[in-house]
């Protein structure tokens, strides 16, 4: 039987450091109120801002997170736990609040994407999944965010579920690129889980199960009248564009419209225009380009730079695993707990103590203490769980339309693909200041 996690099993995505921690906590009886901060600490390279996403998905794992009987099962038969710890996790669940800032939202180093504040035990074990949950699809959605700015308004889709580490990575990679602007994907699975438009054209295997590629091309729009697009390189891609043209005039008495033509190899540049000439020449001015291969944002704004006649973009592998900067620093430490706030001093890894909110003002946001009132700003995040049930929940369109606007309010300078911009400032208030000298003084630091 092929493994799948489920809700079943959710609570066994976690790093087993979590589960004996859990039970020091638990024999000991530490179950004070703890908050910890959900953040990343870097951008990575090339990039100045980020996507909050996974949010959603994060909450919906949040309440099933349960242990089965399997799992405590599974867990006894370590030898590692004890009968009364085993009892607690056999009637564990999530019954702390959560405040977030929402999917969509472009965010930036040290902001808190997600604050977590419930009994310390609970608060401990959702820590490796909710940093896979937020940091994957944070990470797939900013990758993107900058798909979409290059492609200067023409759609591009999701293409890279074939190449995506796993099955489940597909999945939230298509979720992802779609809060980051992706009009559709490939991924059918994601069309149903998340109701994501699907799209498709057709491969060169089914060109070549064909003696004649004009057959090929006639079954597949008569199949398809009214939004065929032709993969047209299997061969000679000139060629094929001009049996394009012809099986599109050759149908158009039968109502068939072609949608467009798909390129996939060779020089994009210089095909696209020289296909796009053959199918004005033919009378179809109408017929679309849409290209793919191997494509990224750099690769797209080449494109488009060269005067490409190119209408849309399939973008796969280098989207789907982020190519460029494939993981994301993103961490989840202890803020405060039932004594009062906490930092950590470690180089490089310093935290801020205490709950916070990030403000966004006019080209700079500030990071606050909560209750702290910053003027001019608007607070970023909001409680969306509270006692463990989600008390917020939204359509994905939602998140895709907050990407869209956001992106809108940025910098211009931040908007580029090369990173060279000035970095995006997140200020500290005076309180939260004043709070870490404290902190830092109570620890000796």
């Amino acid at each position: 039987m092929t493994a799948w996690v489920s809700d079943g099993d959710v609570a066994l995505v976690t790093d087993f450091y979590e589960l004996t921690m859990a039970q020091a906590y638990v024999a000991t009886g530490a179950f004070g109120e703890a908050t910890f901060d959900l953040f990343v600490r870097r951008l990575p390279p090339t990039r100045r801002f980020l996507i909050a996403a996974g949010l959603a998905d994060a909450l919906a794992g949040l309440e099933a997170f349960r242990f089965s009987a399997e799992a405590v099962g599974y867990l006894a038969g370590l030898r590692r736990f004890t009968d009364e710890h085993l009892d607690y996790l056999a009637d564990f669940r999530f019954t702390g609040d959560v405040w977030a800032i929402p999917e969509g939202q472009a965010v930036f180093p040290t902001e808190p994407l997600l604050r977590v504040t419930a009994p310390l035990p609970e608060a401990q074990l959702v820590e490796t999944f909710l940093l896979n949950t937020i940091g994957f699809q944070t990470m797939i959605a900013s990758k993107a965010a900058r798909v979409g700015l290059a492609c200067e308004g023409r759609d591009f889709v999701d293409f890279s579920a074939r190449r995506d580490h796993g099955a489940d990575a597909a999945l939230k990679a298509a979720r992802a690129s779609y809060i980051g602007g992706a009009a559709a994907t490939s991924m059918t699975l994601a069309g149903l889980r998340y109701g994501i438009p699907v799209s498709g054209t057709m491969a060169h295997s089914f060109v070549m199960s064909y003696e004649e590629e004009a057959d090929a091309f006639r079954d597949f729009a008569r199949l398809f009248p009214e939004d065929a697009v032709l993969l047209i390189d299997t061969y000679d891609t000139e060629d094929g564009a001009r049996t394009a043209a012809a099986v599109a005039n050759e149908l158009a008495p039968e109502g068939v419209t072609i949608r467009a033509v798909r390129l996939d190899s060779g020089d994009l540049a210089g095909l696209a225009r020289s296909v796009r000439r053959i199918l004005d020449q033919a009378g179809q001015p109408r017929i679309g380009i849409f290209a793919s291969g191997d494509l990224d944002e750099w690769r797209i704004a080449e494109l488009l730079a060269a005067g490409a006649p190119i209408d849309g973009f399939g973008v796969g592998t280098r989207m789907g695993t982020s190519e460029d900067a494939p993981s994301l620093g993103v961490v989840y430490k202890l803020v405060e707990d039932d004594h009062g706030p906490v930092m950590k001093l470690s180089a490089g890894k310093q935290t801020l103590p205490g709950r916070k909110q990030a403000w966004r003002a006019d080209g700079h946001d500030v990071l606050a203490l909560e209750g702290e009132d910053v003027p001019g700003a608007r607070p970023m995040l909001s409680e969306v769980m509270r006692s463990g049930e989600i008390t917020v929940a939204e359509p994905l369109d939602a998140a895709r339309t907050r990407c869209a606007n956001s992106l809108a309010n940025l910098p211009p300078g931040l908007l580029g693909l090369d990173g060279d911009a000035e970095p995006y400032e997140v200020r500290r208030s005076a309180g939260l200041d004043a709070l870490v000298a404290r902190t830092r003084a109570g620890l000796g630091g």
